[in-house]
C-alpha cells in the first residue's frame, strides 16, 4: 500500500481540520509514494524510537506528538531535531504525527472508554457545525460513586500506572469526572465550568492544582504520557482491522521518567 494510501486511511479516522491551528500533523517527512509493508508506532519520535524503527526495518514511522513543532531553517545532523529527520530519509522511511486532531477524534474517546464513563459530553468544544461538537476531552458519570481515593485506584489499574498525583481531599464521594489526556491546564477551566467533582489529565502544576480544588475540582494527574500512550494500542488495533496488508510494530511502553 502507498503512503498515500495509508495516509487517506489515518485522515478518515483523524481528519487534519480537526487539528489546533498551532498544531503540526500529517506526512511530515519522506515520499508520499513510498511503499508501506511495515509501521512502527510510538508516543514521540525519540532518537531510541527511530533507530528501533529502522532495526524493524519499517516503512513508516507513526506518532502521536508531532517531531517538528518550529519551524526549521536547516535540516542537517547538527541539531537534534534535523539529525532525526536526516537519520528518517536515509532510511527511506516516512513518518506522519497524529497530535491534536488524534485528541479530538480518538483519543477524546478512547479515554472515556478506559474509564467507562457514562452519559458522556465533550469536555472542551474546539469544533461545532450544525451536526455535531467536537473537541479535546470528556466528562460524564463514573461507573459508580466512590471515594477520591478510590477514584485514584481505579485510574492506576485502568490505565495501568504505577503512580498518580493527587489534589483534594481523598475522602470525598464523587461520581462526575472529566478525563483530558495530554496537558490539563487548556481544560481546566472547562473542567470547573461542566461542575465535575474530578479532573483526570497530566501535567497539572502546583498553582493550578490547588487552584482547581479551591473551585471545587479535585485532580488526578496520571501524567503526559500516562493517558496518552493509550495511542500506541489504539492505532495499533486500527492498522490491524483497517490495513492488516501491513505489518505493524510498536514501541516498548516506557515512561520518560523515572519516579525515585
Amino acid at each position: 500500500m502507498k503512503c498515500t494510501e495509508v495516509r487517506e486511511r489515518l485522515e478518515i479516522l483523524s481528519p487534519p481540520r480537526f487539528a489546533e491551528s498551532w498544531d503540526n500533523v500529517g506526512l511530515l517527512c519522506g515520499r508520499a509514494g513510498k511503499e508501506i509493508k511495515k509501521v512502527y508506532i510510538a508516543v514521540d519520535a525519540t532518537d531510541e524510537v527511530i533507530e528501533n524503527a529502522i532495526d524493524a526495518e519499517a516503512d513508516l514511522l507513526l506518532t502521536h506528538h508531532p517531531l517538528i513543532f518550529s519551524p526549521l531553517k536547516k535540516v542537517n545532523d547538527e541539531n537534534f531535531i534535523s539529525r532525526r529527520i536526516v537519520k528518517l530519509l536515509q532510511a527511506d522511511m516516512c513518518y506522519y504525527a497524529m497530535h491534536t486532531n488524534f485528541d479530538v477524534m480518538g483519543m477524546a474517546d478512547a479515554a472515556a472508554d478506559t474509564l467507562a464513563l457514562k452519559d458522556r459530553q465533550v469536555l472542551y468544544v474546539t469544533f461545532e457545525d450544525e451536526i455535531a461538537k467536537e473537541g479535546i476531552g470528556r466528562f460524564g458519570r463514573l461507573p459508580e460513586e466512590m471515594t477520591l481515593a478510590d477514584c485514584a485506584e481505579y485510574v492506576k489499574k485502568t490505565f495501568q500506572l504505577p503512580a498518580v498525583r493527587v489534589y483534594g481531599e481523598l475522602s470525598d464521594v464523587i461520581s462526575v469526572a472529566a478525563v483530558s489526556p495530554g496537558s490539563g491546564k487548556s481544560t481546566a477551566q472547562s473542567a470547573v465550568n461542566a461542575g465535575v467533582d474530578v479532573l483526570i489529565s497530566g501535567d497539572i502544576d502546583h498553582h493550578l492544582g490547588i487552584d482547581l480544588v479551591a473551585q471545587g475540582v479535585s485532580v488526578i494527574d496520571a501524567g503526559h504520557y500516562g493517558l496518552e500512550k493509550i495511542f500506541v494500542p489504539y492505532m495499533q488495533d486500527y492498522f490491524k482491522k483497517e490495513m492488516p496488508e501491513i505489518a505493524v510494530e510498536i514501541a516498548e511502553e516506557k515512561s520518560p521518567f523515572a519516579v525515585i
